[in-house]
């Protein structure tokens, strides 16, 4: 029999959980049963009303302000989540900056340092404080939140495409280390998603500030939407991923589609 898909009495962290993807992925685990702790860096606004939004599925949730690249921050939010909630269960990546869309040549080091300690060093440091953690529960999960910019490493993109080409090797490699305490480490790599970030990205590059004229030639006639991406990850923290480790799924409805006329 297919267990559901049940996480009641787990606890999540969501980095980034406040708004856009993360948002997305802390109602789907609270839906699920899951009690939230949403991680913000400056966008406390955000925060509070997803927790609200949380609360109003009967879940608890509280908000966390720390940047993820600051490591004394993360290690505080750990210990502020233990104290709050006693347990830790699930940890989701999900924080992440955009680079400026440079060539290698123009791009300044600290452009590069920052955006990669945001993708890479920070989900490292985090990983570390929350894994003794997740190895006292019967079960734990990491998910780390990628993007398709790993598939095609496209021009002018080298420091987002360096971090989360990091991230991706971090949880390949934490995933063979925690295994066997019964943790799982899986990354989710969405494409173009409409969300705030999704319409600047689109606007600098294409000067398209409407993500919807996009539907008739993406997949399934519509842009991927956060929810899409939450589905995914609400999967691989539940019971009914029992052998799932190491793996990346893509989200991106298979590519682009060819422009159909007569859609």
């Amino acid at each position: 029999m297919v267990p559901a898909m049940s996480l009641a009495g787990r606890v999540a962290i969501v980095t980034g959980g406040g708004r856009g993807i993360g948002q997305a992925i802390s109602l789907a685990l609270a839906e699920d049963g899951a009690d939230i702790a949403i991680n913000y860096r400056r966008a406390k606004d955000d925060a509070a009303e997803t927790a609200e939004a949380v609360r109003k599925h009967g879940r608890r949730a509280e908000i966390y302000a720390a940047a993820v690249d600051d490591y004394d921050a993360t290690a505080a939010m750990v210990e502020a989540v233990i104290a709050d909630f006693g347990r830790i269960d699930i940890l989701v990546h999900n924080a992440g900056i955009a680079s400026r869309g440079l060539t290698v040549e123009n791009t300044d080091p600290a452009e590069l340092e920052r955006v990669v300690r945001v993708h890479a060093f920070g989900p490292h440091v985090l990983s570390k404080w929350a894994i003794p953690h997740l190895r006292n529960q019967e079960r734990g999960d990491i998910v780390m939140v990628s993007s398709m910019a790993t598939k095609q490493y496209g021009a002018g993109g080298a420091p987002y495409n360096m971090g989360k080409a990091a991230m991706e090797g971090l949880a390949f490699t934490l995933s063979k280390e925690v295994r066997h305490e019964n943790i799982r480490v899986n990354v989710v790599a969405p494409g173009l998603v409409e969300t705030e970030m999704g319409r600047r990205l689109m606007k600098g590059v294409a000067g398209i500030d409407d993500l919807r004229k996009l539907d008739r030639t993406s997949p399934f006639g519509r842009v991927c939407q956060p929810e899409d991406v939450a589905n995914v990850v609400r999967f691989i923290v539940s019971d009914r991923n029992t052998y799932l480790t190491g793996e990346k799924i893509n989200v991106y409805g298979g590519g682009t589609e060819t422009f159909n006329p007569k859609r």
